[in-house]
């Protein structure tokens, strides 16, 4: 089964430029957006053949998530049980059997100054997919906003007073690895550089390649050995991210 992740920056923006070319190129089973920015009506996103789930959050322009699957869901559910992150529209889960398949906005902390609340909400998320994997294995994908390891942005010596590279959130992160999920991309490619998803919209970050990873497929550990490709799009333009994609073998 093949998904895709993609934070699209504003879907309506992304739909006038590579949306729709680069979801068929990228021909996923189950296709996850976040940072829609958008309404119910505000946009038609042609999807023939997938099912859409959408989580639009009650602030107009803000944040926001969005699934198109053809796998039929079982079911799904909308935030974590957490009324100050639910109202964001940041999670949509859906029950796909044999697994459950978490889409994430993870929330910014917005040069360190929303930090407190940033944490507030690694923890809820944590317990929230611990409590998923008691019950079946998880596939969660997203934009993190945070860059593990050094090896994760370009510049790592000067960003770690920076939002996304502060030791607080990247020790949340790694906490949310220990407590039984895999970064897929690394479990592949333990070494590989200049491997980013993210790139600043100024001085040329793009063109030059100075990025961060934040966009990731973390799966359940009992997963660890389906995992058969996990890439990143890079060459796919229409967002400041681009995509990211994995296949397991179930």
């Amino acid at each position: 089964m093949k998904f895709a992740s993609w934070n699209v920056n504003g879907l309506r923006a992304c739909l006038k430029k590579n949306f729709m070319p680069a979801f068929r190129q990228i021909d996923a089973d189950i296709f996850a957006v976040q940072e829609v920015r958008m309404q119910d009506g505000q946009a038609i996103v042609e999807t023939n053949g997938y099912e859409q789930i959408w989580n639009y959050g009650l602030r107009k322009g803000y944040a926001g998530t969005a699934v198109f699957t053809r796998v039929k869901p079982k079911g799904f559910t909308l935030g974590i049980g957490v009324d100050e992150f639910d109202s964001e529209g940041r999670v949509i889960t859906l029950d796909l059997g044999e697994i459950f398949f978490v889409n994430v906005y993870v929330p910014n902390s917005h040069n360190l100054e929303w930090l407190e609340r940033r944490l507030s909400w690694e923890y809820h998320f944590r317990e929230y997919l611990k409590a998923l994997d008691k019950r079946k294995p998880v596939v969660v994908c997203g934009d993190f906003n945070v860059a593990h390891m050094p090896i994760d942005l370009k510049y790592p010596d000067r960003n770690h007073d920076s939002a996304g590279f502060s030791d607080a959130e990247r020790e949340k992160f790694s906490d949310l690895l220990n407590a039984g999920f895999v970064d897929t991309f690394r479990h592949l490619y333990p070494t590989a550089t200049g491997a980013y998803t993210w790139w600043h919209y100024r001085s040329k970050a793009r063109q030059n390649n100075s990025g961060w990873r934040i966009d990731y497929f973390l799966v359940s550990e009992r997963l660890r050995e389906k995992i058969s490709a996990a890439t990143i799009e890079s060459e796919i333009l229409g967002s400041d991210h681009c995509p990211v994609t994995l296949t397991l073998g179930i």
